[in-house]
């Protein structure tokens, strides 16, 4: 049977807010214990900067208080290919606004955030990031 909806737990990761001139917005410590991985989705607003450029970072670690960098054989997919790149033209819906980006973790840490780094962009920029912990080591996952 197919049954996503049992088998998995979401959890906000950051947001949804309104990214301003800073560099970055750290996201939200997940812990991980009882699933094999997780599944950001990254949700990009209204971006009206064309040069800006928004990158989900992923962090990892065995206690929340001290987060690294996750290498790249941890990752499904990339932190690049999550994220939503300067254009050159304006944005249009769907290409460099209101997109729907994902990265997945697949390391062994117990704790893992994604966050941003940004630059360029105003405060009309809004993003938001999901997490969906997923392969439960004990089925079904109570809702929600």
């Amino acid at each position: 049977m197919n049954d996503l909806h049992n088998n998995c737990r979401t959890k906000r990761a950051l947001g949804p807010v309104a990214l301003t001139t800073v560099a970055g917005l750290a996201g939200k410590v997940i812990d991980r214990q009882g699933y094999g991985g997780v599944e950001f989705l990254v949700a990009y607003g209204s971006v009206t900067a064309t040069n800006a450029t928004i990158t989900p970072v992923v962090k990892e670690g065995d206690v929340t208080g001290t987060m690294t960098s996750v290498a790249d054989a941890d990752l499904l997919g990339t932190e690049a290919l999550a994220a939503l790149p300067a254009q050159a033209t304006s944005r249009t819906s769907g290409v460099g606004k209101f997109v729907n980006t994902r990265i997945g973790y697949k390391g062994n840490k117990r704790y893992v955030s994604c966050g941003i780094a940004s630059a360029t962009v105003t405060a009309a920029t809004i993003v938001a990031i999901g997490a969906v912990l997923h392969s439960p080591m004990v089925a079904p996952v109570d809702n929600p």
